[in-house]
């Protein structure tokens, strides 16, 4: 791991860096070394590390909370070059559903596509943050929606450190069998009116978690419209299960 720069801001301490080819951004609280729960970050489609959503939580998990929070830029974001591959496949994607195809299962296999390279690249990130001496090794959390919830439910499955999970505005198509071995609290996050999620598809992957606890947030509007009360829950629902 290469810290490449670091910047603080009401009691923030953010680092960012590389890991191999990988960027990433960490979260602190400012000047105080101690093991401490650590939460990874998924962002959506389209999107980065620093995207206006996970900086939001971020900070209010650090503040709030005491927690390290982390997030990486996921293969062909951010900071990351394009994939030829996946640019080829969004395309392909595209040209089907203007044909008459149906989204839901095109974003499936995509997303379940970019989780057999994601998984393992959050798992070694999961090793190197955790051997700062302001993180440590305490307990993990994961929280990620839409594209973050794709690839976070295989990630959660696999990964045994991580202790609760916020997920969501994902369906179960692509991660059925992942999500029948998620046996940790989760809070799972539905719109209603999701235009790119189909309602049944989510509420089946809710279904297909095997956790004893798990709780279903749904609210009326499209896929891009989460309440921000949602973000007070979250924040009580990591504080409960990892502080």
């Amino acid at each position: 791991m290469r810290f490449i720069s670091e910047t603080s801001s009401d009691g923030v301490r953010e680092q960012l860096f590389t890991l191999g080819e990988i960027p990433g951004v960490l979260w602190t609280p400012e000047g105080v070394v101690a093991t401490r729960p650590l939460v990874l970050m998924g962002h959506g489609g389209g999107q980065h590390k620093k995207a206006p959503d996970v900086l939001a939580r971020a900070r209010r998990f650090v503040t709030e909370c005491g927690f390290a929070v982390v997030a990486v830029d996921v293969p062909a974001h951010g900071d990351r070059p394009k994939a030829e591959e996946y640019d080829r496949i969004a395309t392909d994607n595209q040209a089907r559903v203007e044909a008459g195809e149906e989204l839901a299962p095109l974003i499936a296999g995509f997303q379940a596509l970019v989780a057999r390279q994601t998984v393992p690249e959050w798992q070694a990130v999961l090793d190197a943050v955790q051997q700062l001496e302001h993180v440590g090794a305490g307990p993990v959390g994961y929280w990620g929606v839409s594209l973050g919830c794709g690839l976070g439910v295989p990630f959660v499955a696999a990964e045994p450190r991580v202790r609760a999970a916020v997920l969501g505005l994902g369906g179960v198509l692509a991660s059925a069998d992942a999500a029948a071995r998620i046996t940790v609290p989760v809070e799972f996050l539905v719109q209603w009116d999701d235009e790119r999620v189909p309602r049944v598809q989510s509420l089946a992957l809710f279904d297909a978690l095997a956790s004893a606890e798990k709780t279903l947030h749904a609210n009326p509007g499209k896929h891009g419209e989460i309440p921000a009360f949602e973000l007070e829950s979250t924040l009580r629902f990591f504080a409960r299960h990892l502080g």
